[in-house]
């Protein structure tokens, strides 16, 4: 049986976002087709759901090994030398991800704090930033597995 990684929570949250990017698009067209307004909320809504889209799918993309990576030093290396360079770029991800996930959330927290509202809806504002360190977090657990999986040889650098 072949492995197949998964993110299925993600894939779940990605299509979802995408779903209702495409029907509030949609009725902003139909809406400004019939009437010659807009709807005001599309744009905030649209914005906010294709950062969530963007994690999600980045996070299905790390379980299932499908980022940009130069693999040719690591397919020249011996298995030792291999495995700390991989042990390496896990690093360097979780480094990045987890500063990514502490200041989203020191954010969040802040504009919880402030009681700050959205711009164009008037909607407080940690509701659209709390997916930030959300998925940055999920993403950490995506990357450990990604890197558990490539240090037992379960995913290989070409599809």
């Amino acid at each position: 049986m072949k492995f197949s990684p998964d993110a299925r929570l993600e894939r779940w949250l990605g299509s979802l976002a995408l779903a209702i990017i495409s029907l509030i698009s949609l009725g902003n067209v139909i809406t400004r087709y019939v009437t010659g307004g807009s709807l005001a909320f599309t744009e905030e809504f649209s914005v906010f759901l294709l950062v969530v889209l963007t994690f999600a799918g980045a996070a299905v993309a790390l379980r299932r090994n499908g980022h940009i990576r130069v693999g040719l030093l690591e397919r020249a290396l011996p298995p030792g030398p291999r495995r700390v360079l991989i042990l390496f770029q896990s690093l360097c991800g979780a480094i990045v991800l987890g500063l990514i996930a502490w200041y989203g959330a020191k954010l969040t927290w802040e504009e919880y704090q402030w009681e700050s509202l959205s711009p164009g809806l008037g909607l407080p504002q940690w509701w659209y930033l709390l997916w930030l360190p959300l998925l940055s977090a999920a993403m950490l657990v995506r990357l450990a597995q990604q890197t558990l999986d490539r240090l037992r040889g379960r995913l290989d650098d070409e599809p």
